[in-house]
């Protein structure tokens, strides 16, 4: 796995939980939760591209 894959995996259960704990509120800021919501989409979409992009071997 690349360090550059580790990293947003990372990111995006670090937004996951971020959006958990902020939903568990009484009263979650609905602006914080569609931000967050964003992000962590935006980092699934850039996980997704780089899990199907051919790698180039070097010889």
């Amino acid at each position: 796995m690349s360090d550059r894959l580790f990293r947003l995996m990372e990111r995006h259960q670090k937004l996951d939980e971020a959006l958990r704990r902020l939903q568990a509120r009484r009263l979650p800021d609905p602006f914080e939760v569609a931000r967050l919501k964003k992000l962590k989409l935006a980092v699934k979409d850039r996980l997704a591209r780089l899990s199907t992009k051919p790698r180039h071997s070097r010889a």
